[in-house]
């Protein structure tokens, strides 16, 4: 495989887990830890500060109260947890795929794991939790299968049947039953008045602003996925694409975007199409990214495509020759974007 042109290492992204106690300690976890259901804390995460929430896109007030997290962890000399639940509480109640996940599970791993915490621990989120009392949830979940030391919320955090469990009732049980609790307040996001939102977030992604959902976020939009082999159209055209089946919950806009492609230990620049080929086939939604400056082969790899720019709507063109030219323009008009954009 060889690599040519402008080529950025990754390592920046990828912050090891430091682990939160002390490096003696037999109990240290060596890595980041996932563990989906636990029954007892898993090894070296015992006595955890935890911090809750669903954390889909982990944007800028999820950071805010994983980060204080962390904090507590390093006062206390604990490991430092993410607790959260799959599949989303939305798709439990009306359906599979009715929320439009910014982070799925694996994605939403990846960046915990970069935020440097120990692990992600996932509940089940089925009609049996959802119908727990919020005193059976810190009882039975918190208390005797996580063994938490401490817990960190955000402002509008509610758990337990009918979301009774609130900030203040969390508090007061964490002073009843021994453990410390600390709520964050609201954090704006790219204005003094709207908080950073995955709601807002999803507005925006739906409507193609990645820019404006990166300002949100505090991190561009990702995809992450293995490579699969595609129809070759590109490559027939002298465009060669990587292609990618995105979470079927996607709803980004259809269209062309600027991107930058985590492979490895390297980034790409590049400009992707996502949509449903309306020229050829008009089929199942795809993601399919050119790299600039590539030759290789990444068939099998799991990669993630951050989205930096908008282009243009997917559109249906007359003949071959006439996408080829616009994928060109298309293509320029991605560097130019890109040109703008730090490399980290």
């Amino acid at each position: 495989m060889q690599f040519r042109g402008r080529v950025w290492s990754s390592a920046f992204f990828r912050v090891a887990s430091h682990g939160l106690v002390p490096v003696t300690d037999p109990s240290a976890p060596a890595k980041f830890i996932v563990a989906v259901d636990p029954a007892a804390p898993p090894p070296g995460l015992v006595g955890a500060v935890a911090a809750i929430g669903n954390f889909d896109g982990v944007h800028r007030g999820h950071v805010a109260v994983i980060e204080r997290a962390k904090a507590l962890a390093q006062k206390l000399g604990r490991p430092c947890i993410v607790l959260t639940f799959e599949p989303h509480p939305t798709d439990l109640f009306k359906g599979p795929n009715t929320i439009f996940r910014l982070t799925p599970r694996g994605t939403k791993a990846k960046i915990l794991e970069r935020l440097g915490i120990d692990g992600m621990i996932v509940m089940t989120f089925d009609k049996a939790l959802a119908s727990l009392p919020a005193e059976a949830f810190i009882a039975e979940i918190l208390l005797r299968r996580l063994g938490i030391r401490a817990v960190v919320a955000g402002y509008d955090f509610h758990f337990g049947a009918g979301r009774s469990g609130t900030p203040a009732l969390l508090a007061e049980a964490g002073r009843r039953h021994g453990f410390l609790v600390e709520i964050v307040e609201r954090v704006a996001a790219h204005t003094a008045d709207q908080a950073a939102s995955s709601t807002a977030t999803r507005v925006a992604l739906e409507a193609g602003d990645v820019a404006l959902a990166a300002r949100m976020l505090g991190h561009p939009f990702a995809i992450m996925g293995k490579v699969i082999a595609g129809q070759k159209r590109g490559r027939t055209l002298g465009f060669p694409t990587v292609n990618l089946l995105p979470d079927p919950s996607c709803r980004l806009r259809y269209g062309v975007y600027a991107v930058r492609v985590l492979a490895g230990t390297k980034i790409y620049d590049g400009v992707a199409s996502y949509g449903r080929r309306p020229t050829f086939d008009n089929g199942r939604a795809l993601l399919e990214a050119f790299l600039f400056d590539f030759s290789g082969d990444l068939y099998g790899e799991t990669i993630e495509v951050l989205f930096l720019g908008w282009i243009r709507p997917e559109a249906r063109f007359d003949s071959a020759a006439a996408l080829v030219q616009q994928m060109k323009q298309d293509e320029a008009r991605a560097r130019e974007i890109l040109r703008l954009q730090p490399a980290g």
